[in-house]
């Protein structure tokens, strides 16, 4: 993504978010924040990414009545940003807020020793984790004869040598104090 195609969808998020507030009357709406908009590289489509607060059935009336509304909220784009070609919008769900609640809610739970409580819906996207807390009697696994250790890296490496000197003589050389007989002197 170049940064003038960012500071579209930037420009393109604050104009939607502010035409949301104050021009669009539409009852159907409810609570909406525009979180994100994604143009094509071409500027003929915009992702609009919104989200709504309230259950399901409110979110998807609010995602119809944003459907209906994105043509009138285009054609007054066209007047307070300068652009060649219009992107045609489209809203799309942003769902991050709730499943980071989610995952958060999880680690909670997890982290006092619970088990999750809610069941995963059958449409949700990320799992629930099972918790695997460590009781008396569990063993720690030690490496087996097919298993390397895992530990920290050790240092260092293979010594490069000097084009045409062969390998060790720079060592001896510098042990003995005597010159190498095929190094030229400088």
């Amino acid at each position: 993504m170049t940064q003038r195609t960012e500071r579209i969808d930037e420009l393109l998020r604050q104009e939607i978010g502010q035409a949301l507030e104050r021009e669009v009357t539409d009852p159907g709406i409810g609570f909406v924040t525009v979180t994100k908009v994604e143009t094509s590289p071409d500027l003929s489509h915009a992702r609009v990414w919104v989200s709504v607060i309230g259950p399901e059935e409110t979110r998807s009336k609010t995602l119809a009545a944003l459907r209906r509304a994105m043509p009138f909220i285009r054609h007054g784009l066209g007047g307070k940003i300068r652009l060649r070609r219009m992107p045609e919008l489209e809203v799309r769900l942003d769902d991050s807020i709730e499943r980071g609640t989610r995952v958060l809610q999880i680690l909670n739970e997890l982290e006092s020793g619970q088990i999750p409580k809610d069941v995963p819906e059958q449409g949700e996207s990320l799992p629930t984790p099972v918790p695997r807390l460590r009781r008396e009697g569990d063993t720690v696994e030690e490496p087996g004869p097919g298993r390397p250790e895992v530990g920290p890296r050790k240092k260092g490496g293979t010594r490069r040598s000097r084009v045409g000197e062969p390998r060790g003589e720079r060592g001896k050389a510098a042990r003995t104090g005597k010159p190498n007989p095929g190094r030229r002197a400088r």
